[in-house]
């Protein structure tokens, strides 16, 4: 619910804007002087500032002033009796978003102000996607129809259907908490753990909950959603330590070095939508502390601020560790962690999902080969065998670094296995263990050298001391594909993240 101040000396004036603009929906606070006004500013973050310019012996303008120097990034509009263009340039440069004559009607201003509160959105969500990448990759889609990918879209769809709760009281995100107690005007927010390996697509599960939740387009209370709901993606691994809580929580002006201005973080700025916290694992203790109080209670603080500001938003995090394990061993919090498993998503890997990886192959290489201007690139019967019996250790990640080669140095009309890189080795393929403790499958006959790391051993009789150690074909392709996702990731990891 939006927020609206109301700065006005005269009562009926006052009482009349009040009525109206509660009406229409918004939550609205009243001074009838600066002073007043200033309790409120220290006390809430307004979407909205409607003040009159002659309040006795103060000014409104001033007080747009004031709001403006201390970071105030909402709306600032002024109302005066005496309008005239020399006060409407000053309003202006003092930064006022625009004015109104009185006297009043009262329909015409609500209506103005749905259209000031939708112009502060539309603005709100330029800056997210100025500091985001928020593109599509044409690669970002769904792809599969394995009995175990089709169980874990099911159940991702019921947990999309999860509700953003909704403050009764009527706060908004961003707004510090009235009270000043954590968690009576706070909401706890909805938290979904997805868990795999690397690379089987916990990101593009992210997306896709995300999606499904605005084709539903409903919140709690029945009412649609203004606009298209944010996806906020943030790497915690990729964070530097020193600036993470400020991208998080955002700063305000003058809390470090170089904040020149106060700056909303990336939680605010996934309001009413998803923000997806990959990589979850990597954060720091006082960092989980923090993460801790927004999921739980819906409430943060800026960076060098006081106020506690609210926030709504569902929280998807990822990880490709044993969590629990790490709580174990103290290097994640456990109250984190029981958190945000109140609803746990495990994404099985590639190998496990019988028939995806030649059904993702087919779809990846008509799209790279379009990109690539090598329309009609198909497949052949020897590369299909391959990539059906290769265990994909590195999951879809690898399977569309893959594709993506195929498609590039493919000559003629098909693809070869050997174009494939290491997968052409993969004849008879075991499955890679990724999981502490666990043994790797000792029963595979396997073709590959890997198996048995004593055949690769020569007697010393039989190669000088001098003489390299030959390196298996295997190994010289792994080493290759593996270079290979390393420059070809940012391709394509939204795909696979």
């Amino acid at each position: 619910m939006p927020k609206i101040l109301i700065i006005e000396d005269e009562e009926n004036l006052r009482f009349s804007i009040r009525r109206a603009l509660v009406k229409a929906g918004h939550a609205v606070f009243e001074a009838s002087c600066l002073h007043d006004a200033r309790v409120h500013a220290r006390q809430h973050e307004f979407d909205l500032v409607l003040t009159d310019i002659m309040l006795g012996d103060e000014n409104g303008i001033e007080f747009i002033r004031e709001m403006r120097h201390d970071g105030y990034e909402g709306v600032a509009v002024v109302m005066t009796a005496h309008a005239t263009l020399e006060t409407a340039v000053q309003a202006m440069r003092e930064g006022a978003d625009d004015y109104l004559t009185k006297p009043l009607v009262m329909n015409e201003l609500t209506i103005q102000v749905d259209r000031w509160l939708e112009q502060q959105r539309v603005a709100r969500r330029l800056k997210l996607y100025e500091r985001i990448e928020q593109s599509k990759d044409p690669t970002d889609e769904i792809v599969g129809n394995s009995p175990a990918w089709i169980q874990t879209l099911t159940l991702a769809r019921r947990l999309a259907t999860i509700p953003i709760s909704i403050d009764e009281s009527g706060t908004r995100p961003g707004d510090s908490a009235a009270t000043g107690g954590i968690g009576l005007t706070g909401s706890s927010l909805p938290c979904i753990l997805l868990l795999g390996e690397t690379g089987v697509g916990k990101g593009v599960l992210a997306r896709f909950i995300h999606l499904q939740a605005i084709q539903s387009g409903l919140d709690r209370k029945g009412k649609r959603e203004v606009g298209v709901p944010p996806f906020v993606h943030v790497n915690c691994s990729a964070l530097p330590a020193s600036l993470v809580e400020a991208e998080l929580f955002g700063h305000e002006k003058g809390a470090f070095t170089d904040a020149s201005e106060a700056r909303a973080g990336l939680f605010e700025m996934a309001d009413g939508g998803t923000i997806f916290l990959d990589e979850i694992s990597e954060m720091t203790q006082e960092l989980q502390a923090k993460l801790l109080l927004v999921v739980e209670h819906g409430v943060f603080r800026r960076v060098g601020g006081s106020k506690e500001r609210t926030v709504r938003a569902r929280v998807i995090a990822a990880s490709n560790q044993d969590l629990d394990q790490r709580a174990q061993t103290g290097a994640f919090r456990r109250d984190l962690l029981y958190r945000l498993n109140a609803f746990t998503l495990r994404i099985p890997p590639l190998r496990d999902r019988e028939g995806d990886a030649v059904l993702a192959a087919d779809t990846m290489l008509e799209r790279f080969s379009r990109r690539y201007g090598r329309e009609g690139l198909k497949l052949s019967d020897a590369s299909r065998d391959a990539v059906r019996r290769h265990p994909w250790p590195g999951n879809v990640r690898e399977l569309v670094n893959a594709v993506q080669r195929a498609a590039m140095l493919s000559e003629g009309r098909s693809s070869s296995p050997s174009i494939l890189g290491s997968c052409r080795s993969s004849a008879s393929p075991s499955r890679p263990s990724h999981h502490v403790g666990r043994p790797a499958n000792s029963s595979s006959t396997s073709s590959t050298a890997c198996t048995t790391p004593t055949k690769w051993r020569r007697p010393s009789s039989s190669r000088p001391s001098n003489t390299p150690r030959a390196t298996s074909p295997a190994r010289r392709n792994s080493s290759a594909f593996s270079a290979a996702v390393s420059v070809t990731a940012s391709t394509d990891t939204s795909l696979t993240s």
